[in-house]
């Protein structure tokens, strides 16, 4: 049990580093909440493929870190009460 407790401390650790760097690379989106207010937001080729675009992927691996760094301080958390 504590080999599996020190091996998740790990990855949480990796988790966290690589959350924090991929946040402080991404660049801030600019429309934000008033550009919805406003509707400023065009249709166009650019915004339906985001996703493809190497902003996009981080903007994903942001999230799958998040989710990441959500689910291990849970398990952290029920590793170190029992």
């Amino acid at each position: 049990m504590t080999v599996l407790k020190y091996v998740s401390l790990a990855i949480y650790a990796l988790v966290c580093v690589a959350l924090i760097v991929l946040t402080l690379i991404q660049n801030k989106d600019e429309s934000g909440a008033s550009g919805t207010i406003t509707g400023s937001s065009t249709n166009n080729f650019y915004d339906q493929n985001k996703g493809k675009t190497k902003e996009g992927k981080m903007k994903r691996w942001t999230i799958i870190l998040a989710i990441a760094f959500a689910v291990l301080t849970i398990v952290s958390s029920i590793f170190y009460i029992a």
